[in-house]
């Protein structure tokens, strides 16, 4: 046991959802007082930075309720219980893009908010695109339209905040170190 521990003293679920469940959590801190957590369980999720035979991105712009807003990001989903990341990037791209990949490499895995929640992202380079007959359709509550940028262009959606989220920021990052060092 770390000195930094919180021990759990008791774990209330107050609210279960379709994608999250909130918690209130009584822990004891390592110098003994007592404190309260909100925690959001979430069943993880996958991300796919799928690039082009033409060195482009696929991405999807969508509009986040959350954010008022509509935002471009590279394909992701929610892993569905016991579905394994990587059968979950492979569906989650068919259905967001209409594409199907040749190779699919796991690049990292992350917290996206380690201080509230457990949500983990792991995110996939996707090559070898070919668009699929027959693609599986997008959930009944999900709208998309598809882009596909130049690393360039990329860049300059993040300066104009078009591209706002982590995981599409670390995508597009990735690839920019990748350039910079030689390697594609």
């Amino acid at each position: 046991m770390s000195e930094l521990e919180e021990k759990t003293l008791k774990s209330e679920e107050i609210y279960s959802g379709k994608v999250i469940s909130l918690y209130l959590q009584d822990v004891m801190l390592p110098n003994g007082k007592q404190s309260k957590r909100e925690i959001i369980k979430h069943p993880g999720a996958v991300a796919i930075l799928a690039i082009t035979n033409e060195n482009k991105i696929i991405m999807v712009e969508q509009f986040r309720k959350a954010l008022e807003r509509t935002i471009v990001e590279i394909p992701a989903g929610k892993l569905e219980k016991g579905e394994e990341p990587a059968l979950c990037a492979r569906r989650e791209l068919e259905e967001e893009t209409g594409y199907e990949c040749e190779s699919l490499k796991l690049l990292t895995s992350f917290y996206t908010s380690p201080g509230f929640a457990d949500e983990i992202v792991h995110v996939y380079l996707a090559k070898g695109l070919s668009k699929k007959e027959n693609a599986a359709a997008l959930d009944e509550d999900e709208f998309v339209s598809l882009e596909e940028l130049t690393l360039e262009e990329a860049l300059h959606y993040i300066r104009e905040q078009k591209i706002y989220d982590a995981k599409t920021i670390y995508a597009v990052q990735y690839l920019q170190l990748q350039e910079a060092l030689g390697q594609k």
